[in-house]
Order: C-alpha cells, then structure tokens, then sequence
C-alpha cells in the first residue's frame, strides 16, 4: 500500500453523517490492500459543534489523520465534457493528478464531465444522476468512484444504476450531483459544453 486515501464526512453542529457507509469504504479499501488492521472511524471523529464541516479522514496502513474544514458549496451550471478513455480513481485517493488535470481543461465551465469509452461517469467532485421520462433517477453504472452518498441512495432505491452514453445526455429533463457534502444536489439548471 504506497497510497493514502481518504473519506470525505459532512459534519453539521457536531452531527456525524452516513458513517456507516464511509467506514465499509473505508474498510473495503484497507482490505484490498491486505491491511488488517481496521479502526472506527466514527471514534476518531470530534467534530466541531457549530458549523458545517469537511472532514477529512486520511488513511494508509499505519493509521488514520482527521482534520476539519469549513465547508463552501461550489456553484455548478456548466460542465465540459472531458473524454478520456485510460482514467482510474477506483478508490478515493489522495493522489488527483489525473482528475485535476482533466478539470483544468474545464476552459469557462465550473467543472467537468468524464466521459470514459463514451460513457458517462462522473464530475470532478461528484457522482452524477439524470431524470428519465420515465419518472426515474438514474447514475452511470460505471462511474470513477463509487460514492458513499451514490451507495446509500442505490441501497434506499431512489436512483437505479444504467449504463449512460454521452449521446444520451441532451435527452434528460433534470441533472442531480451526488457527494457526501451536497448529498443529492437537483442542479437547477445545467449545460454540457464540448
């Protein structure tokens, strides 16, 4: 394991949010790399008591640093679609270099849309979903990274996981970003740009 890794916790006047899917992430990713030795993240956490907070709990194999950040929500209406067919962020990492340097092509835009093998998969900071007219929230089958926020709403029911084509995207009535910090964010208006 020569990488750390990180989760990305809301923090709200103290309260600890969807912990529970942060430490399977968490989990999961240590077990990938042959690491036994598994801490609760939720007791390493003492978060600020006003306020609303980024934690940030980074991890390798030795253990586990957290550290808190006030939190901005980015505005987000535009986003460039960025193709790129050899990208991996499979687990949550502290290394970005592939992700920032595809988001500093964003040229005007707030940010980007990773289109992979012409699929959809996600912004630079989100996972994303899109309204059908069949009435349904569907997210990329294969996004970069599989989101805590994305796993609880696939786990509730509320989104269904289909495989997006970029051709697809001008056929959606509403656009949705996902991440532990916006939750299920409904943009209230977005434009793909090339």
């Amino acid at each position: 394991m020569n990488n750390t890794f990180l989760e990305t916790i809301k923090i709200v006047d103290g309260e600890i949010f969807n912990i529970e899917y942060h430490q399977k992430r968490y989990e999961s990713v240590l077990e990938a790399h042959g690491v036994k030795d598994i801490q609760n993240l939720e007791e390493l956490i003492n978060p600020p008591e006003w306020g609303i907070y980024r934690c940030r709990a980074v991890y390798d194999a030795y253990g586990v640093e957290v550290t808190f950040h006030e939190y901005k929500k980015r505005d987000i209406t535009t986003l460039k679609l960025i193709f790129e067919n050899n990208i991996d962020y499979e687990h949550k990492s502290t290394v970005r270099e592939e992700i920032d340097s595809l988001f500093s092509q964003r040229g005007e835009c707030d940010d980007v849309l990773i289109i992979k093998d012409l699929l959809v998969t996600d912004t630079s900071i989100a996972n994303i979903a899109f309204y059908t007219k069949e009435g349904k929230w569907i997210t990329p089958k294969r996004p970069l990274l599989k989101g805590t926020t994305r796993a609880r709403l696939l786990d509730e029911g509320k989104i269904t996981e289909v495989d997006i084509k970029v051709h697809e995207l001008r056929s959606f009535s509403k656009v949705a970003l996902l991440n532990a910090m916006i939750d299920f964010d409904i943009l209230e208006r977005c434009e793909f740009l090339i």
